[in-house]
């Protein structure tokens, strides 16, 4: 992809053992580049799963959610050395950190990954033939799946899946593209994704798409009841011809 985006969280818990509430502080940087001018340091704090008070460095102070929340607020606000503290985070807590954890994450996704193109029978009858791109193994899941026809971007007749978990880090996806065949064009599947310094597109080769096992599966029952049938109709020959008169 052009850009990613990433947040990563740092989580303070603190659990109040006599009535077993619970109250935590979470610290995010969101960025979708390692410029200063992209990235955001969000500070908040939580008790029984409610935000009650946030700083965001796009904002430059606190922010109360709750009653208690906007005292808080106006009372950290006031108190200069504590904001100059808070607003310096973007560059000494998340400036300072992201590419360590870019490089950690991302090397997650080691090899590019792998796409295949399949002919199946449409889902709808809008159109006569339908292609499924899979992608697979992929880390992490932000990923793009776009159709080519002839150079040209297909924005109708496509659905795709969710990026769906492997349970081993890494995802699969799949796109489907619906159409009504055309006599040489060229369709290719076209993957982005932070793995990859620039878009993968693989064409589709009709010549490649191999019989499913159930294809095969009725190929072989049907050969087996064109077998049986042809021995019937010899034996049915024999007896006719070995009672005949004569």
């Amino acid at each position: 992809m052009a850009s990613s985006f990433l947040c990563f969280t740092l989580l303070f818990i603190s659990i109040r053992t006599a009535d077993g509430f619970l109250e935590y502080r979470v610290d995010r940087c969101e960025f979708n580049s390692t410029a200063l001018k992209h990235i955001e340091y969000i500070y908040s704090r939580y008790y029984k799963k409610i935000e009650y008070i946030r700083f965001s460095s796009s904002v430059g102070e606190y922010v109360g959610f709750t009653e208690h929340g906007v005292k808080l607020a106006t009372l950290w606000n006031n108190d200069t050395a504590r904001l100059n503290s808070m607003r310096r985070m973007i560059t000494a807590y998340c400036y300072q950190n992201i590419n360590v954890h870019d490089r950690a994450v991302l090397a997650k996704s080691g090899e590019c990954p792998s796409v295949r193109i399949k002919s199946k029978t449409p889902l709808s009858g809008h159109h006569p033939a339908m292609l499924v791109c899979s992608v697979y193994d992929f880390f992490p899941s932000e990923i793009k799946v776009s159709w080519l026809r002839d150079g040209q971007e297909v924005t109708s007749d496509v659905t795709s899946t969710e990026e769906m978990a492997n349970g081993d880090w890494y995802y699969q996806t799949h796109s489907y593209l619906e159409y009504t065949p055309r006599s040489g064009e060229n369709i290719s599947c076209v993957v982005e994704h932070a793995s990859l310094k620039e878009p993968l597109i693989t064409d589709w080769e009709p010549s490649s798409d191999k019989s499913t096992p159930e294809s095969t599966t009725l190929i072989a029952i049907g050969a087996s009841i064109l077998t049986l049938g042809l021995i019937l109709l010899l034996a049915g020959c024999f007896l006719y011809r070995w009672k005949a008169p004569g």
